[in-house]
């Protein structure tokens, strides 16, 4: 048959006379005209630097310049007609990046990169996030509409002034829609997402262990907190004491293995009163960790509207406001609350009524069944259906059948409102910043702010539901009326801390508060403890901070946590000193330097050692995942620090993991787990090794080759998910600020990857590829005036 086949192919070659050198010729051709087009579409797609451009619609002349990062100064009459050249900017430097955002939120992602991402299209679409866009942006008060419009007429206006599309749409052979003020919208919303959960899998994981292993198995796998907390008030959350046994696992015939949780997406964010600072005026560090992506996530900018605006910050391309920044009087950033914004409500079928009947307060009533369209490119479209209910979509079926519906604050009517990010960049006091933080309507967040008078506060920025009889821990009925929301808190009863006794805030998308706080804010997912533990720590061993003392917080790559199980490590290794094999772990061990820097190898060593325990216990009580349920692979609970450190210490005969006849079997095997990831000579086993940091194109991972093209070099780096320095392969701060507020202080900020997305100079200006890396202070752009 191969013979034929080929056979036929020379025929046909022969019939159009074709021959082997002139076909080879012709895809030599076709190659080189296709390398040709891209490199005509680089050249002319390069954003425009100097000169004078027209843009429609400005009540005055705006004036941009540009420091010798590229970082612009935008000078304006009105607010209006900064939002515009904002957006002339945005349109020029990011448009295709804004593409994704607002098509990661609308499920539209399929359509620019093909069929590998219709299963999260899937998982969006659901939401309906587009028509939700669409009704916020109809809803809106004129001045804020006003404000969109303009943003949006100012990116189309910077996509069509360059020369070509934006390279990437060359390479997909695909051309951009303009942008629409529900665009930017949506770009909020693809913030939530990636901050949020989209379907209560937390709630779902938590609950299936209930009903699988029962309450106190549960509870000692998933605690709500740890040893490592570090709320500001001190309060503290028992232990769950240890099960008497542990149920056989109910899927252990899975084939996969369970993967670490990835590192959370949030940041660090603290501040320090006046009183610590020598001048009268607060300090405030904050670390922004997202994906690492090329280019950065956010856009370093300065808006000036003269005697009315001068602020210097971070924008979010796709969006017209400063998420985090300065104006001179106040200064603030944020960090990931993980509250608990959403719940799942199991729906109750009503007897002898039509499918899709459930019950709620009102009497029964039917879902809603909306028709969606899911369309990939290069390939057909498939129907999606959305069942909607009076509490939102529903998103999970269970292997019982019974169905979920989920509520959710980003399905709110004003769910984004971004009129008070205006107000805030005027705002001039700690007092005032609060105040608007509870107007506005963004992705939940911790909201850290000092002023140029020595003040400093945090609270939530955002809606905060007002849940009733539930906690929100796991998926519960609605139908009786005797749990839901009410809605969302009134301002007044937002938890606020506000100029504390010991003049210090820190937030590390942990829980802040206790005691009735935490009742309100409910748990989203918060995060281990042990970066906040160290930044606090480092907070009280001081009396007097400047600038540097922030930045010193910032760059902290030492891991306290990891000393325990260091000092483990290390007894089980002198226990087995005639091993072969682990005797030359013996010394990088021991003197381990307790640092995640590059050429540590006895940091990974130890680090390895948890993560092959922590697994295997996972395995041994929840089974092996299936393989190919990747979103199923990822089933730690991220506060079991503290129950496996008692396991590893107390060593319980009833809870030795499910396929092991002993404690001392499930270490042999973390060991092995270890030694068998280590490829030749341990001494190259090093930290650098495993954290290398991936900044990377979207496109890069779809179209072979592009990488070398647009991504700055794999280099290794310090830090880890653990520490205030947390930096991860794919993660890391997407921004960091450490900056004195107020009284004409200098300020500085750093953020990983290149400012604009086309690749080659002027636009990447090639030191904010690689400069992040050893995160050197950059000042603020043409700031003068303090940032």
């Amino acid at each position: 048959m191969g013979r034929t086949r080929r056979g036929l192919g020379r025929r046909v070659l022969r019939g159009l006379g074709i021959g082997a050198g002139a076909l080879f010729l012709l895809v030599l051709v076709l190659v080189a005209g296709l390398a040709a087009n891209l490199a005509l579409s680089l050249y002319r797609s390069e954003p425009v630097l100097e000169g004078t451009m027209p843009l429609a619609g400005l009540s005055g002349p705006v004036a941009v310049e540009r420091d010798a990062a590229g970082v612009p100064v935008i000078r304006g009459k009105s607010r209006v007609d900064v939002a515009r050249a904002l957006g002339f900017l945005h349109g020029q430097e990011r448009f295709f990046q804004m593409d994704l955002q607002r098509r990661l939120a609308a499920g539209e992602l399929a359509e620019v990169t093909g069929v590998p991402a219709l299963e999260f299209d899937r998982r969006t679409r659901i939401h309906r996030f587009r028509p939700r866009a669409q009704a916020i942006v109809e809803a809106l008060a004129p001045e804020e509409r006003a404000l969109l419009d303009a943003y949006a007429a100012g990116v189309n206006a910077g996509l069509s002034s360059l020369g070509a599309r934006p390279f990437e749409y060359a390479l997909l052979l695909d051309g951009p829609k303009p942008w629409q003020p529900e665009d930017t919208i949506l770009t909020v919303f693809a913030m939530a997402i990636q901050l949020q959960s989209l379907d209560g899998r937390g709630e779902r994981q938590y609950a299936e262990a209930v009903e699988t292993l029962g309450q106190p198995a549960a509870d000692f796998l998933f605690p709500r907190g740890s040893l490592w907390d570090s709320p500001l008030d001190g309060s503290r959350l028992d232990d769950p004491p240890l099960p008497n046994a542990m149920p056989r696992p109910k899927q252990a015939d899975g084939s996969a293995s369970l993967e670490e949780p990835p590192p959370a997406r949030g940041s660090n964010a603290w501040a320090v009163g006046g009183a610590l600072t020598g001048t009268g005026a607060a300090l405030v560090a904050d670390d922004m960790h997202l994906g690492l992506s090329m280019p950065n996530t956010w856009y370093r900018a300065r808006l000036v509207v003269e005697e009315v605006l001068d602020i210097t910050g971070v924008t979010l391309p796709g969006t017209p406001i400063t998420v985090a920044g300065s104006n001179g009087r106040i200064a603030w950033g944020f960090t990931n609350s993980y509250i608990d914004t959403s719940d799942l409500v199991l729906l109750e079928p009503v007897e002898g009524q039509p499918p899709g009947t459930y019950r709620t307060p009102d009497g029964p009533k039917a879902v809603t069944v909306v028709e969606e369209q899911l369309c990939a490119r290069l390939a057909g479209c498939e129907a999606l259906t959305v069942e909607e209910t009076i509490w939102g979509p529903v998103v999970h079926t269970d292997e019982q059948g019974r169905k979920y519906a989920y509520r959710w604050t980003a399905h709110e009517r004003d769910a984004v409102r971004l009129a008070p990010m205006l107000e805030l960049e005027q705002a001039g006091t700690v007092a005032e910043a609060v105040g608007i933080a509870h107007r506005a309507r963004i992705p939940q967040q911790n909201f850290v702010v000092g002023d140029r008078e020595g003040s400093v506060a945090w609270t939530i920025i955002g809606a905060v539901p007002a849940r009733f009889g539930h906690d929100g821990r796991v998926p519960v009925s609605w139908a009786d009326g005797t749990r839901g929301w009410l809605g969302t808190l009134p301002a007044e009863a937002i938890p606020v801390v506000l100029n504390p006794d010991d003049h210090r805030i820190w937030t590390a998308n942990t829980r802040v508060l206790g005691g009735e706080a935490y009742a309100k804010l409910g748990d989203g997912g918060y995060d281990l403890g042990a970066r906040a533990r160290q930044i606090r720590d480092a907070l009280f061993a001081k009396d007097r901070f400047a600038p540097a003392d922030m930045l010193a917080i910032q760059l902290d790559d030492s891991s306290v946590m990891l000393g325990f199980w260091q000092e483990q490590l290390l007894k089980v290794l002198e226990a087995r000193a005639g091993d072969k094999d682990l005797a030359p772990w013996l010394p990088f061990v021991r003197d381990w330097g307790g640092r995640a820097v590059p050429d540590s190898v006895g940091y990974r060593l130890v680090r390895g050692f948890r993560s092959e325990f922590l697994r295997l216990v996972h395995e041994g009580y929840l089974g092996k995942p299936v393989a190919g349920r990747g979103r199923d692979r990822s089933r730690y609970g991220a506060h079991v620090e503290g129950s496996m450190r008692r396991l590893l210490e107390q060593r319980p005969a009833g809870l030795v993991p499910d396929g092991y006849k002993d404690w001392d079997a499930v270490i042999d095997a973390a060991l092995a787990g270890v030694k068998g990831s280590i490829e030749g000579d341990v001494k190259d086993f090093t930290w650098g090794e495993r954290a290398v940091a991936g900044v990377r194109h979207p496109l890069a991972r779809i179209i072979p080759g592009l990488s070398l093209l647009t991504d700055p070099p794999e280099q290794p780096v310090p830090g880890d998910t653990y520490q205030p320095r947390a930096q991860a392969p794919a993660s890391a701060p997407a921004s960091a600020s450490p900056c004195r507020r107020g009284m004409r202080p200098t300020a500085s900020s750093t953020c990983p990857a290149a400012r604009a997305a086309t690749p080659g100079p002027p636009t990447t200006w090639p030191a904010t590829r690689t400069g992040w890396k050893a995160a050197p202070p950059r000042s603020c752009p043409a700031r003068p005036s303090g940032c």
